[in-house]
């Protein structure tokens, strides 16, 4: 095996395929921090209470389903609905072969600045930033429209951030920008320092609160009658017809599992049944290995042993 540094997250790959083949279970390790500490946690748990062995994959979301769908790949961490709706819906209501589990971790999503930019220059809601003079204000090119972190490249949230600008009609005066997202957290740590303005599409739970003092922009409440997003793997005419003219909807985070571990490895699978954590735990894991930059396994040690009880209610002791 290896390790291969992902965004600054340790995951471990698989140098040829019979090395995956050999474990009892293969989970996946999306390239985010909470994600990756979740599968680090959950190697651990099975490898030390149930005697199994078992290997990390990284992947994205859409290979890490298709991987549990055909049985390669056993788990994903943190599945984010309805941002991941269209991969939950093939794979568990249509195809049947992956199981979500029910204790969800509620989540919001918006558009972030800092809180002193939000005061300086009045920037409080989302229609701020059709007004063509304070989008300027987020110009780091010279061009004299505005910039914004929209996310991660190929993200489903990505998506709709785009859909979400052409809707409320800010993508005739700001630019979206899909980067890594640790070019984004430097980008702003460097805003922050120049006292520049910065924005960016943000959520929580999520380590970058701890670090800076963020506001989310106002925005009309979510409106399920208008909401309508269609992902470019399902339409090539996706932005034409998609509409999201109101905020995210409360989203929430999910494990999923692959449907065969009930019969091939049913303690496995009871335990991803039972697993529960809060959105406070997933902050503080993502605070851990981005901010404290801990090593994801020895995290996942140290936080196995100081949650003794939680991990004893997973596996139904």
């Amino acid at each position: 095996m290896k390790t291969l540094m992902t965004l600054g997250v340790t995951a471990v790959v698989s140098m040829t395929g019979s090395l995956t083949q050999a474990a009892d279970l293969v989970l996946g390790v999306p390239a985010w921090p909470s994600a990756a500490a979740t599968s680090h946690i959950l190697k651990k748990v099975m490898e030390d209470n149930l005697g199994l062995e078992v290997a990390l994959q990284s992947g994205t979301n859409a290979v890490i389903f298709e991987a549990m769908d055909r049985g390669s790949m056993h788990l994903h961490p943190e599945v984010w609905l309805p941002n991941q709706q269209n991969l939950h819906d093939k794979y568990v209501n249509e195809n049947g072969t992956v199981v979500q589990n029910q204790h969800g971790v509620q989540a919001t999503q918006g558009i972030c600045v800092t809180k002193d930019t939000s005061e300086k220059y009045n920037i409080k809601s989302i229609y701020d930033l059709t007004n063509s003079e304070k989008a300027a204000l987020f110009d780091t090119d010279g061009d004299g429209i505005g910039e914004m972190w929209a996310g991660q490249p190929g993200a489903a949230s990505t998506t709709v951030e785009k859909i979400k600008a052409k809707s409320y009609g800010y993508d005739e005066t700001m630019n979206l920008l899909e980067l890594d997202t640790p070019l984004n957290w430097a980008a702003l740590d460097a805003a922050v320092k120049a006292d520049k303005p910065y924005m960016f599409s943000c959520y929580t739970p999520h380590h970058i609160f701890a670090m800076h003092d963020l506001v989310m922009l106002e925005e009309p409440p979510h409106n399920a009658q208008t909401w309508k997003v269609i992902q470019p793997t399902d339409d090539a005419d996706w932005l034409a017809k998609s509409n999201a003219d109101s905020a995210w909807d409360d989203a929430y985070l999910y494990i999923h599992y692959a449907k065969s571990l009930e019969k091939d490895q049913p303690e496995a699978a009871l335990l991803l049944k039972n697993f529960k954590i809060n959105s406070d735990v997933l902050a503080d894991l993502s605070f851990a290995m981005v901010v404290d930059k801990k090593d994801p396994e020895t995290l996942a040690d140290e936080w196995v042993e100081e949650n003794s009880e939680l991990v004893e209610s997973w596996l139904g002791q």
